[in-house]
């Protein structure tokens, strides 16, 4: 499949809506790019919470029915990629338990840095795990704490935390929304009617018709009940560290994401990396569909035609069946089909957002010139990825980062293109309107905004050696069948 970073999860969360249930589907079906293995939700209607979470697929798991046994006025909402812990069902989310502050349920986009030392502290004192996802340490820390309120013992348990959270958190009569003092992921607060509404993005208020009211900020968190919202700050100001690849790939082009939006800014990326590296050619084309907006930027730059000369399959499972006989290329050929018309004896510049192995930008490379491509250029729309995220993003390690051990020129005789290009980081910060201090750069940069745990390894299972040796490229698969 396509070698890209894995999306972060998406949360949702309304309150004071009759359908509230159903208003979480929908929600979730406009953040299913966020997180594809799991989904959830948890519904209450002033006395009880329920849920209902399956691995799969927003729209494979609610239906009418299932939607029915979900009654209530509010509801929280998730849907899954695995960042720390594996993906299976005890993974899932939302989580529920029942203690001596009654029934929460959490819903968590990012990665908490401390979780697997917070883990081990309580499993010490006699503390038994479900799973191993780092979100369920908020749930032990709130059963333990001994503070007088719910509201009490959530920021008691949210300000043992550091590194990357944004949660949705649901009580029987109660809807709470927390944001980590760096904002590194987004959440956003709109109305719908009378109705409170937090998500991870934009385009889950447009879907249900809600308004954008405004950002979740850094450090703050929102309850809200029967007598309305309240805004908690109970974390000492820190230095924004917002994750600027979302601009680059993880949101939605029709989202506004830290207060701008994205198609904007993606375009904005594409304009840049004309001015810095902008070459002769006859086309312009994106790699679909995270390359378009960039595309539309760089080809009014240069004044180059834009044509799509590949066509995305949007109807591609999860798995598919592959023959017998190996084909050359088959992962890309599912998704991907060039458009020999548009691409047959050209001059061609293909835009993506970003390399990561390398492995598919190779073979859509091939593909490209396998349609009669008489020259292939590769322009990337942000600087070379270096180092992996420990902050809510699936990254390989480092010496899996095909830029973190290999030159730019070492890249473009692998990829086979007549030449390579990537953005510069301040081209890349420039995009976003110069605000770089706001943002988190370290998968370019490997300057991480926040320390890292004791154990790094044991709740990311990734590995960040700054002396990882380079490991061999890919090679091609032989060509079987033609």
């Amino acid at each position: 499949m396509l070698d890209k970073l894995h999306e972060a999860c998406g949360v949702f969360g309304i309150f004071g809506h009759a359908e509230a249930s159903k208003m979480a589907y929908l929600g979730l079906y406009s953040l299913q790019h966020r997180g594809q293995e799991s989904a959830g939700i948890a519904s209450a209607d002033g006395t009880r919470v329920r849920l209902v979470r399956r691995m799969g697929h927003v729209a494979d798991i609610f239906d009418e029915a299932t939607l029915e046994e979900l009654p209530g006025h509010l509801a929280i909402g998730h849907t899954r990629y695995s960042t720390a812990g594996e993906s299976k069902l005890t993974n899932a989310q939302p989580i529920l338990i029942d203690c001596v502050h009654g029934q929460i349920a959490i819903c968590h986009n990012g990665n908490i840095v401390n979780a697997n030392e917070i883990r081990e502290r309580l499993v010490r004192a006699g503390s038994i795990f479900q799973s191993n996802s780092d979100t369920e340490v908020v749930l032990h820390l709130y059963a333990r704490s001994q503070a007088a309120n719910f509201v009490d013992a959530i920021v008691e348990s949210v300000t043992q935390l550091t590194g990357a959270f944004s949660l949705a958190l649901l009580t029987a009569g109660h809807l709470i929304a927390v944001r980590d003092p760096h904002g590194f992921r987004p959440l956003a607060l709109g109305r719908l009617g009378d109705a409170w509404v937090v998500c991870s993005e934009t385009c889950a208020l447009d879907l249900i018709g809600a308004t954008y009211v405004r950002e979740v900020e850094p450090g703050e968190v929102i309850v809200i009940g029967q007598d309305g919202l309240r805004s908690i700050k109970p974390f000492p100001p820190l230095p924004l560290s917002h994750c600027i690849f979302e601009h680059v790939y993880f949101a939605r082009p029709d989202s506004e994401v830290f207060g701008e939006s994205v198609n904007e800014v993606r375009t904005e990326l594409g304009r840049r990396l004309a001015r810095e590296a902008a070459i002769p050619a006859d086309v312009i084309v994106p790699i679909p569909d995270s390359g378009v907006c960039a595309a539309t930027g760089y080809a009014e730059e240069t004044g180059t035609p834009l044509r799509f000369g590949l066509i995305r399959n949007h109807y591609v499972g999860r798995t598919f069946i592959e023959p017998a006989q190996a084909i050359r290329h088959f992962g890309v050929k599912v998704k991907l089909n060039p458009v020999k018309s548009i691409l047959a004896g050209q001059r061609v510049v293909l835009i993506d957002d970003s390399i990561v192995r390398g492995t598919t930008s190779r073979k859509i490379v091939k593909l490209v010139r396998a349609a009669g491509a008489r020259e292939v250029h590769l322009r990337i729309s942000c600087p070379p990825t270096i180092s992996p995220c420990f902050y809510g993003v699936d990254t390989p390690r480092r010496s899996e980062l095909i830029a973190a051990t290999h030159s730019l020129e070492e890249i473009r005789r692998y990829l086979n293109a007549d030449s390579l290009a990537y953005l510069s980081l301040d081209g890349l910060v420039q995009s976003v309107r110069g605000r770089g201090a706001s943002y988190c750069t370290s998968c370019y940069t490997g300057k991480y905004p926040v320390a890292f745990p004791q154990d790094r390894n044991a709740y990311l299972q990734l590995t960040l050696k700054l002396n990882d040796q380079p490991v061999p490229l890919p090679q091609e698969e032989p060509e079987s069948v033609a």
